[in-house]
């Protein structure tokens, strides 16, 4: 593996920290303000982080042109509205559905994002479908606690484990034809001004609940968007987007020991044998094919 795929999986897999954490600051967030106000608050705040961090790096790369004006914004808003449907969906089927349930079902775009390549055009190898096939029971085994039934809350998570999968290869179109902090940028406000349409027509935010939810809010947008959503749009330059999904749906591992660290909560040894099946895909899935057929 050359040092560029290295250095893009190592920060998909600091996105999926990231994002596995994060679940903690949405749970306790959610206590105080609603799914939209959630939405538009952190998306918000991200976008405005990545605007002084824009700025830093044009002063020290000495950069002055941000490239295809209207690929960029076309960029952002496309990518803006895949994690706007994506991200709303998986928060309103979550209502109706099991976490378990939901965090399986969400981690199907694993599955997705290479069937909806094949569409491209986009070769996928043997190795990948069989890691996809790993990762997916070892993320039924990590989520699942309970008989598998379909509900209205499992068809709105399904719906968004499409809508991720989309936002995957959006990135991958764009990224490496725009510059990636930048649309990034854009697409937080676009996520945060469609959430903030949904906040003001369902919701009825108040200042004093978004102060109480202030922490959460914070790690949020910050981190979770500010951070890991750009590290996933820089890294997606030179890794494979089906590798990617692989590396990004370590986030519902990260997850489980995020909760067990955090919040005290014992892992299982299914639970485990899950990890270990998800660890194993996403290895497979990164053994150059050369040195197999060399040996």
């Amino acid at each position: 593996m050359d040092r560029k795929k290295l250095k893009g999986n190592l920060m998909l897999l600091l996105t999926a920290l990231i994002w596995g954490a994060a679940f903690v600051a949405q749970s306790v967030g959610m206590d105080y303000v609603g799914p939209f106000t959630f939405g538009f608050t952190r998306c918000i705040l991200g976008g405005l982080v990545l605007i002084p961090c824009i700025l830093f790096l044009d002063h020290m790369n000495g950069k002055k042109e941000a490239g295809n004006k209207k690929q960029l914004l076309l960029g952002g808003i496309c990518c803006g509205c895949a994690l706007f449907a994506g991200s709303t969906l998986q928060q309103f089927g979550i209502k109706y559905t099991t976490v378990g349930k939901a965090g399986f079902i969400t981690a199907l775009y694993i599955i997705i994002v290479p069937v909806l390549g094949i569409f491209f055009g986009k070769k996928v190898e043997k190795k990948i479908w069989i890691s996809v096939f790993l990762a997916a029971v070892g993320m039924y085994l990590l989520c699942v606690k309970e008989d598998f039934r379909i509900g209205i809350g499992d068809l709105l998570v399904f719906a968004c484990a499409f809508a991720f999968a989309v936002h995957i290869l959006v990135i991958d179109y764009f990224s490496a034809r725009v510059d990636g902090v930048r649309m990034s940028c854009i697409q937080f406000f676009v996520c945060g001004i469609l959430s903030g349409v949904g906040m003001l027509l369902t919701e009825t935010p108040s200042a004093a609940a978004v102060k109480s939810a202030f922490l959460p809010i914070a790690y949020a947008g910050i981190l979770s968007c500010g951070v890991a959503y750009t590290l996933q749009i820089v890294a997606q330059r030179d890794t494979d987007p089906v590798v990617a999904s692989l590396l990004l749906s370590l986030e519902s591992v990260f997850s489980v020991l995020a909760g067990w660290i955090i919040l005290g909560q014992a892992m299982s040894v299914r639970e485990g044998l899950g990890c270990l099946l998800v660890f194993g895909g996403i290895i497979l899935a990164q053994l150059p094919e050369r040195n197999r057929s060399e040996s």
